[in-house]
Formats: structure tokens, C-alpha cells, sequence
């Protein structure tokens, strides 16, 4: 009897679910028309939207924490690199700058020193210190060219400005010069406004000079330009060499006390200049 109830019970229930889902099916589509034509569904739509929201906030609430983390991480890592990297660029970049300014210093020195070569009557060539003597009691530097070049003991120096000293020893790829501040070394001079001829000595300082040999009674007076009078064969004449500074006369002393500064800076030259005297030129005989 139960057996055939079961049996009697399923044929019942199978049209109900049929017609139930049809009729889902049949209010699905004319929803949907509905809502497609006339947009009556908005509203419903809006408000489930607006009541779900919430629940969606919580549930994705852990995911977007997750990220955010993250994020901040790689942000943090990505910050330290660039900023390592920008760090490095700057200090390449105040390398390169400081680099450029030397460069631009020694451009110009050299257009200087090319300036003053084209006024300079002898011929010259240019050489670069490579050392200098460590020494204060002497002043003495090392050149790039020596003997193979041409360069003798005793030759002149100078630079763009003035006498810088000259050849002392000279080997075959190398020289050695001696400043003219140096204490043991005299060169002969002469003031540019009267011809008045001097020795200059060098005292050991390397921006003074000491003009010794100069009567109380001496036409001269701080602002004169010394050149180089030519005498002795070793410094050709008519070179700068120093600009009186100081003259002091002494009434009780046969000689005054003065004092110049080189026109050279001699403890910043870096390129020089090594002169050759042209030779005075030989007038021929005349045919008999």
C-alpha cells in the first residue's frame, strides 16, 4: 500500500515543477521585455544594487587591504632604488661638472697662452708641468719635454703672463726648471717706462721679488713694469717679469728697498711656454 502510494505521489508532482518553470520562464521574458522597451526594472536594479553594497564592501575589503599593502611595498622598494640611483647620478653629474669646469680653466689657459704666442717674436713651444718640487726652499718643477725636443739647459720660460723661470737640467724625455722666485736665482731686468737696468732675485716666496742693487736716488716707483733687459744671453728681452710693488728709501743706506710681484702666477701655471732666440739676422757683404 505505501509502495503504491509513492507511485501515485511522483506523476503529481512532475507537472507542478513543468508548469512552474514555465511559468518562471514566461514572467523572466516579459520582464525582460519590459525592461528592455520601458526601463521599469531601474529602479528595483538601483536598490538591490544599493543594498548589496555594503555586503560587497566586506567581502573585498580584505582583497583590496592585501593589494593596498603590497603596493605600499613595492612603492617603498621602488622609492629606495630610484632614489639610490638618482643619488649616484648626482654625484657622476658634480664629477663631470667639476671635471668641465678644469677643462673650461685649462681652454682657457691654453687660448691664452696661444694669444700671447702670437705675439711672442721667437719660436716657442708649449710643454706641461708634470711636477713639482715639494721643497719650499726650492722652487722647482718638472716639464714634459726634454733634450729629444730640443730643450738646453738655461733655456727661458715663460707663460701667458710673464717669465716663469727657466731650464736648469735638462734629460732626454724630461726637464727641470727653476722659478724665478727660487732664493738663488737673479735675472737680469729693466723698467719699461725709463730702461733703467736691475737684477731681480728671487726670496723664496713665491709671489715677491727682490730688486737689491738699486740706488736711494733710482727712477723708479711702485706700478713699474720689469721686463727683461736681454743681458746675460739667457732670457730674450722685452719679456714681463714683475710689477714693482713697495719702494722704500732709506736715507742712511746706499740702496733702496724694493720689492715686486711676478706677473706670472707661479704657484698656479700648469701649461708654460720654452723660447728659442731667433738669431739676430747676419747682413751679407756686399759682392766686390
Amino acid at each position: 500500500m505505501v509502495a503504491s502510494r509513492g507511485n501515485n505521489s511522483n506523476p503529481a508532482r512532475i507537472p507542478a515543477l513543468g508548469l512552474r518553470a514555465l511559468a518562471l520562464i514566461i514572467i523572466s521574458i516579459v520582464l525582460m521585455y519590459l525592461d528592455h522597451r520601458e526601463n521599469h526594472l531601474d529602479g528595483i536594479r538601483k536598490g538591490i544594487g544599493a543594498a548589496v553594497y555594503p555586503v560587497q564592501l566586506v567581502v573585498d575589503a580584505p582583497v583590496r587591504l592585501w593589494e593596498w599593502l603590497g603596493e605600499s611595498t613595492t612603492s617603498r622598494n621602488q622609492l629606495e632604488l630610484e632614489l639610490g640611483r638618482l643619488q649616484a647620478e648626482r654625484l657622476l653629474t658634480n664629477a663631470r661638472l667639476q671635471r668641465l669646469t678644469a677643462l673650461e680653466a685649462e681652454n682657457a689657459r691654453l687660448r691664452a697662452l696661444l694669444e700671447a704666442r702670437a705675439t711672442v717674436r721667437d719660436e716657442v713651444r708649449v710643454a706641461e708641468i708634470m711636477a713639482v718640487d715639494a721643497n719650499p726652499y726650492e722652487h722647482n718643477l718638472i716639464i714634459d719635454i726634454g733634450s729629444r725636443d730640443g730643450v738646453y739647459d738655461g733655456q727661458a720660460i715663460v707663460d701667458a703672463n710673464g717669465v716663469v723661470g727657466q731650464v736648469i737640467h735638462t734629460g732626454v724625455m724630461t726637464a727641470q726648471a727653476v722659478l724665478i722666485s727660487d732664493a738663488d736665482h737673479a735675472l737680469p731686468v729693466e723698467v719699461n717706462r725709463n730702461g733703467l737696468r736691475t737684477i731681480a732675485v728671487g726670496t723664496g716666496e713665491i709671489d715677491r721679488l727682490d730688486l737689491p742693487f738699486l740706488p736711494n736716488n733710482a727712477d723708479i716707483r711702485a706700478g713699474d713694469l720689469l721686463v727683461t733687459s736681454g743681458l746675460g744671453g739667457a732670457f730674450p728681452s722685452g719679456y714681463p717679469v714683475a710689477v714693482v710693488n713697495s719702494v722704500t728709501r732709506i736715507p742712511q743706506e746706499p740702496f733702496a728697498d724694493v720689492t715686486a710681484t711676478p706677473s706670472a702666477a707661479l704657484d698656479q701655471v700648469r701649461e708654460v711656454m720654452l723660447i728659442w732666440s731667433a738669431p739676430p739676422p747676419v747682413a751679407e757683404e756686399p759682392d766686390e
